[in-house]
């Protein structure tokens, strides 16, 4: 089972090569545009991929939720994003989910209100096996995961990483690969093309593989390799794992 906010990202790529004479703007031409279904839903679609039935509790108006980036196509630079319907992700309902049908839950929390600390907390308390990656700031509330992805920006913003919570961590590490108990994870070199949604598919891959080994050491290499492979195309990307 998956929680968390979904919305629609769209990618319009184009062709920018002069200013507009009269105004500081790019002229962008458009050559074409590509859709996928994104946050919370991007990791359910990488989950599939990899193999495992999932189910997702997410907003209802997610197809309303647009995240439009305008992206260069020569240099694949983000010229431009548009946001359409962002912070009306509306609340989740935790009430008639069994928690008991569930191998395990993932967590992809993009801190919009849809899901509050309590009710993290209140997942937790129905189930033992769960994974997290938040937006929210952590604390001591956060304890109650099993296990919590996040990137070393959002870990500089949390105030309080207790002892407890420090043993739950698993740092992305961009390129460096990632860490966890002060190990570092490291990944091949590559040329690295585009990270949108590389967190997406390390959480996916981070249990998809735990649910297989039961170790989280195999189940960070493996979470490395897949957002490896989306590190190397453009855009946001479903990992493929016959090429894994």
């Amino acid at each position: 089972m998956l929680f968390g906010e979904s919305c629609r990202d769209i990618w319009k790529y184009c062709k920018a090569e002069r200013l507009e004479p009269s105004a500081p703007a790019i002229i962008v031409n458009p050559l074409e545009i590509k859709e996928n279904d994104g946050m919370a839903a991007n990791v359910v679609a990488n989950l599939r991929s990899l193999g495992a039935e999932v189910s997702i509790h997410t907003n209802e108006n997610w197809h309303e939720v647009t995240k439009t980036r305008f992206v260069d196509k020569k240099t694949n630079y983000i010229l431009l994003r548009e946001d359409n319907n962002d912070g009306q992700y509306g609340r989740c309902d935790l009430q008639k989910i069994n928690f008991e049908n569930y191998d395990c839950v993932v967590i992809s929390d993009y801190n919009k209100l849809f899901l509050t600390k309590d009710d993290i907390k209140q997942i937790c308390k129905n189930h033992s096996l769960v994974f997290m990656d938040t937006k929210k700031e952590l604390g001591k509330w956060a304890e109650c995961l099993t296990y919590i992805k996040i990137n070393n920006y959002e870990l500089s913003k949390a105030k309080q990483i207790t002892t407890v919570l420090k043993d739950k961590l698993i740092i992305t590490l961009g390129p460096a690969g990632a860490s966890h108990k002060e190990t570092i994870y490291p990944v091949p070199s590559v040329e690295i093309k585009d990270l949108s949604g590389c967190g997406d598919t390390f959480l996916a891959g981070l249990a998809t593989s735990y649910l297989q080994t039961h170790s989280i050491e195999e189940a960070i290499k493996f979470a490395n390799l897949c957002a490896t492979q989306m590190a190397q195309k453009s855009g946001v990307s479903i990992v493929d794992k016959n090429l894994l």
